[in-house]
């Protein structure tokens, strides 16, 4: 498999780090915005990097694209964020050709989840390679590679119980909020913050607390509002946030702010505040910590927490690898296809040229001749002479490899 990845001399990576060796802080220094991952993908293409993803959520940052070296791609990444090449370095992975298409199967997948089983990724995942196709940045074996990694995460979730129980980082934090928070339905709920993990949580705090005290806050109040109401809940201004945080037990910042939006100069209160944080980079200070009355809980403590939903999701990881090695199996299979089908196109260009040059012949030759009728004929014995050599290759016991070498010999073909 791994020469059919190799586009114009280049190879396919993935460099990138996650929650599993970066903590929130440096994740937070590599987290890309909507007009970063713009800036991106367009410095990409100016430097002839013609294929290019980039996903950025709350646990991982990610680069997969076609290159001549990983550091192409590094460099990018770094340029456009607050990161530096010697911190990502030392947190970082980088993957190459069958090995990067493994990884996003798991990424895709949930399996490589900070939560194991967090279907969330997926529709982070469909986003960014719908924003890379847009820019015309996303060439066929990547787009074939999306698909492919959606319809595993589609069969794993509706095949397995691998998504049972808590599966996302905003159904954690609700389950976090039930377990320490006593009569969860009669206190006061913030949510600053309504993009999806908002949102999300939004839907959680409502389905499973029985709370019909939840206030919203964004700063683009429309978008709260919408939100609000669909589950008929409160909007507050953001000016008011100071005021709101008083009245409230339990505050959940989930903003995409780059820098803190909550901090010890914004609390008011002596009465105990839950404080859940599930931004990266982190959106609440640390220094809200200084007050006794302030418990901080951020996304990476949320992840930590064992159960046993978590043990039955484990069991079946097995069922999901599976499923994952089926569906890569069909995606190997077209690129073996894709590896012989410029030999197969100029085949069939080639044989068409000499069907065109010999009709051609007989026409000035014979003034009763049948052009039309000759030229049926001869394409279906051209389109059968092409399908017998495509089945010889794709014949598991034929070497491709050398009878490509020996039909481009034979026919003296160039590919296009």
């Amino acid at each position: 498999m791994e020469p059919h990845l190799r586009a114009k001399g280049k190879h396919f990576y993935t460099i990138g780090l996650s929650y599993q060796k970066a903590d929130a802080e440096i994740r937070g220094h590599f987290s890309v915005d909507d007009d970063a991952k713009k800036n991106i993908l367009s410095q990409a293409k100016d430097e002839g990097i013609y294929s290019l993803v980039v996903i950025s959520t709350c646990n991982r940052t990610e680069l997969y694209g076609f290159a001549d070296h990983p550091f192409q791609l590094i460099k990018l990444l770094c340029e456009h964020t607050h990161g530096t090449v010697e911190e990502f370095e030392k947190v970082a992975y980088v993957h190459k050709n069958s090995a990067a298409v493994s990884h996003l199967f798991k990424v895709g997948t949930g399996l490589d989840s900070q939560i194991l089983g967090d279907f969330e990724i997926i529709s982070q995942i469909k986003t960014s390679f719908k924003q890379s196709k847009k820019k015309d940045m996303l060439n066929p074996f990547m787009e074939r590679l999306a698909n492919a990694v959606i319809q595993a995460s589609k069969r794993i979730k509706n095949e397995t119980e691998i998504s049972s129980g808590a599966t996302s980082v905003s159904f954690a934090a609700v389950q976090y909020i039930l377990a320490r928070v006593p009569y969860v339905s009669d206190k006061n709920l913030l949510l600053f913050g309504t993009g999806k993990i908002g949102r999300n949580t939004c839907e959680n705090l409502v389905k499973h607390t029985k709370n019909d005290h939840i206030v919203l806050i964004n700063r683009t109040k429309t978008k709260a509002e919408e939100i609000a109401g669909k589950f008929n809940l409160v909007v507050k201004d953001y000016a008011n946030i100071q005021s709101e945080i008083k009245n409230s037990d339990v505050l959940i910042v989930a903003t995409g702010a780059q820098k803190p939006t909550i901090s010890k100069e914004l609390i008011h209160s002596e009465k105990p505040l839950l404080i859940l944080d599930l931004s990266i980079p982190r959106n609440v200070a640390t220094n809200v910590t200084e007050l006794p009355n302030v418990t901080l809980v951020h996304l990476d403590d949320l992840s930590k927490m064992t159960d046993q939903t978590l043990q039955r999701r484990k069991e079946h990881i097995p069922q999901a690898e599976s499923i994952i090695e089926e569906i890569k199996e069909e995606f190997n299979s077209w690129l073996e296809t894709r590896k012989f089908a410029p030999t197969i196109k100029a085949l069939k260009n080639k044989l068409t040229t000499l069907k065109d040059a010999e009709i051609n012949l007989q026409r000035k030759k014979y003034a009763d001749f049948d052009e039309v009728q000759a030229d049926i004929v001869s394409s279906r014995i051209i389109q059968k002479i092409t399908n017998h050599f495509a089945n010889h290759l794709k014949d598991e016991n034929t070497s491709a490899d050398e009878s490509i070498e020996l039909i481009q010999k034979v026919f003296h073909l160039q590919n296009k």
